[in-house]
């Protein structure tokens, strides 16, 4: 049977953290979505469809059969990439001919070969729309990640399920650990890779869940790691308080105080400052002492702008959604719910940042500019990718520029608002 994950219209609740990526390749956990569903169905996944301006640039990085229709032949297990495989669906128990559905919405079909051949249409919309009708469906209890928020809250779920899947049967201290360091808890729940190394003055608290540091990582020491926790490779953890529920890297450099936070590839928190209950998405750097609020002074739930509206999370801890390329200066503070888009440059003027942040602006003394315009932004970035070797492709730059000329008229509307203030 061949794995076709599906990415749906949800993707725009997303935000900032889908502009750069397909929905299924956000983590949580030690791993993606996508990755969570094609272990799940014992295979990567054959092909995937995702909006058609992401296309490009995803399969290049891939190398994915992507928005590729023949692939639709033989028996196809569809799943929507926003699936959480927190253990509620199975999967691999689905029928021939039947689907799983949540509050309208798919969560997942096991088609037949001639089933398929007989609805097969121009375009997936169309060919799984005439699907509805020919599939047993049944409501399933599933979780399907709907807002950026869902994905701080399982995280620590999902870091156990993860270490219990990948790293239970092979855990241990594998790698360079100094013997005035120490792991507090059950050495069980611990895995250190064989290229990883722990210096001096580093306590590994395993006593309320699993660590995983992974290859090439170092951490340094008067670091404190509270499990759960995974470091992915070529991480440093470079001293200070690394509280429960954390997810790095790859090639990510950690410092301060940090809790309940995924930070995705290749981004920085090397210095002092807090950041808690935060989704930061690759290339970002967080300056010195830049942070962030994840609780509200009267304990009410946390509300966020979603798609120019306030909207109540239910949360009563959670931080800022950080996008792609963004920069904060020294001393940078963040609201409670702060989104924040993706290649903005937040300046610290003397107070709170907007608790909404435009792609593609630089925010000086509290109001969103222009900045320095995409030429200069797509240099940076041409700069920063360069020093950890990565090369910024033709694909890149054209999903960047894309989503520049989409998001124009949100950044212009936000100048002229801050302008009449």
């Amino acid at each position: 049977m061949k794995l076709v994950v599906l990415e749906d219209s949800k993707y725009e609740d997303l935000y900032p953290l889908t502009y750069m990526r397909p929905s299924f390749e956000l983590r949580c956990g030690a791993t993606s979505l996508l990755e969570k569903i094609s272990h799940a169905t014992g295979g990567d996944a054959a092909a995937c469809f995702v909006r058609d301006w992401l296309a490009p640039a995803y399969k290049e990085h891939t190398g994915m059969a992507v928005n590729d229709l023949g692939q639709l032949e033989g028996d196809v297990l569809f799943v929507n990439g926003r699936l959480l495989m927190d253990g509620k669906v199975d999967l691999a128990g689905l029928g021939p001919d039947q689907a799983l559905m949540s509050a309208g919405t798919l969560v997942a079909a096991n088609v037949r070969a001639a089933t398929l051949a007989s609805v097969k249409a121009d375009s997936i919309d169309a060919t799984l729309a005439a699907l509805t009708g020919k599939l047993a469906a049944q409501e399933a209890d599933a979780t399907l990640i709907d807002f950026p928020w869902l994905l701080i809250r399982h995280n620590a779920e999902m870091l156990e399920k993860d270490f219990d899947r990948l790293y239970a049967d092979r855990a241990g201290v594998h790698g360079e650990m100094h013997e005035q360091s120490c792991i507090l808890g059950d050495t069980g729940r611990v895995y250190i890779a064989p290229s990883a190394k722990i210096h001096p003055m580093v306590v590994l608290d395993a006593t309320e869940g699993s660590i995983v540091i992974e290859e090439e990582t170092k951490v340094f020491p008067h670091t404190r790691v509270e499990g759960p926790h995974y470091s992915g490779p070529t991480c440093q953890l470079v001293g200070g308080k690394i509280r429960e529920a954390c997810s790095f890297g790859p090639v990510c450099r950690v410092g301060g105080e940090v809790e309940c936070a995924i930070i995705h590839g290749y981004s920085n928190k090397y210095h002092d400052g807090f950041l808690g209950h935060s989704y930061v998405c690759e290339w970002v750097n967080l300056g010195a002492m830049t942070t962030n609020s994840d609780l509200k002074n009267d304990y009410t739930s946390v509300s966020v702008y979603l798609r120019g509206e306030l909207t109540d999370t239910g949360e009563q801890f959670l931080g800022s959604m950080i996008g792609d390329h963004t920069k904060t200066s020294i001393g940078t503070i963040l609201n409670t719910g702060s989104m924040i888009g993706m290649m903005s440059n937040l300046v610290f003027s003397g107070e709170l940042m907007p608790k909404t942040v435009p792609s593609f602006c630089w925010i000086l003394n509290g109001r969103p500019t222009r900045g320095s315009g995409l030429k200069a932004m797509l240099e940076t970035v041409r700069r920063s990718m360069g020093r950890r070797n990565v090369v910024m492709t033709d694909a890149d730059e054209a999903l960047i520029r894309h989503v520049n000329t989409m998001l124009k008229p949100e950044l212009r509307a936000a100048i002229r608002k801050a302008f009449k203030r």
